[in-house]
């Protein structure tokens, strides 16, 4: 064969190299959040009766209580180990294509299931660990996405964010940012010269992922509970309080609203293992500190 047709032949099979590469599927929402919990009846108070969600079936192993936003949910588990400061179970992200996800990130060098898990009803998904062994979950749901509960007065109808924490935020970004294409969305800290926190958002829709920094590895229960959160967000704060004040809620000197450094009003309630679940409003009403937003705010509809 000729240097020539060598050549020629290259270039003839060069598109097919490049369209062997699996390309990510789109990646739009927070599906849920799973923690786990040590008092399943004060659980129930906190999320049905003050937080207004309706409680739905459990769906997924072990799962003992799920709790629903809109078409997003809140599930726990019994806590394996009462003495671990970290009750976190996983976070899942929605996909369009569980199984194409997995392929994708299999190509990445990313440790991931051999096959993917169908439900009962017709839901995809598998999990994978991040860099930081964090459990993560990808879901493609069974057709259109709803979820069929009574009306209890929710105080949202949509979870906006969830957060944990992050020790190497170099690793967590080659994950998260260069291998599933998450984008910024705001930084900032308690101090303007440090990050204490990182705001990324999925790469096809407004929720966000963010990275809780600087947080000592032996962290107690409180402190890891505050980091480890989920947020849930309200079109106006002011009715939100009133709202769970009907409920029973009363503020204390750790529940309370106030105004974020992201330049957002927020309202921190704690379950009774001592996680954080924030309300939040979508859009800020104060200038952020430390960083602009890069990205568009949630909204109660997407």
């Amino acid at each position: 064969m000729t240097k020539l047709s060598a050549c020629v032949l290259l270039v003839l099979m060069a598109p097919s190299f490049a369209q062997s590469a699996p390309k990510r599927p789109k990646i739009t929402a927070i599906d849920h959040v799973d923690f786990y919990t040590t008092s399943p009846e004060a659980n129930q108070k906190l999320y049905a009766t003050v937080l207004g969600l309706a409680s739905a079936p459990p769906v997924e192993p072990s799962q003992t209580q799920r709790y629903v936003a809109g078409s997003q949910w809140v599930g726990y588990s019994a806590a394996p180990d009462a003495k671990s400061t970290n009750r976190l179970n996983h976070a899942a992200f929605r996909t369009e294509d569980a199984e194409g996800l997995r392929k994708y990130l299999a190509a990445k060098e990313v440790k991931t299931p051999d096959s993917v898990t169908k439900w009962k009803d017709g839901t995809l998904s598998f999990l994978v660990k991040d860099p930081e062994g964090n459990s993560i979950e990808f879901v493609q749901p069974a057709g259109h996405i709803t979820i069929e509960v009574s009306n209890n007065d929710p105080v949202s109808r949509r979870m906006i964010h969830v957060g944990f924490v992050v020790h190497d935020r170099a690793a967590e970004d080659k994950f998260y940012r260069d291998i599933l294409g998450f984008r910024p969305y705001w930084y900032g800290g308690m101090h303007p010269e440090r990050t204490d926190w990182v705001a990324l958002q999925v790469p096809d829709g407004s929720d966000w992922l963010e990275y809780m920094l600087n947080i000592k590895p032996d962290a107690d229960l409180r402190t890891v509970g505050v980091m480890n959160h989920i947020s849930l967000g309200v079109k106006d704060m002011n009715a939100a309080q009133m709202k769970i004040e009907s409920h029973g809620w009363k503020p204390s000197a750790t529940e309370h609203s106030q105004i974020g450094r992201d330049g957002k009003l927020q309202l921190n309630v704690f379950d009774p293992d001592l996680t954080r679940i924030e309300l939040m409003e979508f859009r800020p009403v104060d200038k952020p500190c430390c960083s602009e937003f890069t990205a568009p705010h949630p909204s109660e509809d997407q």
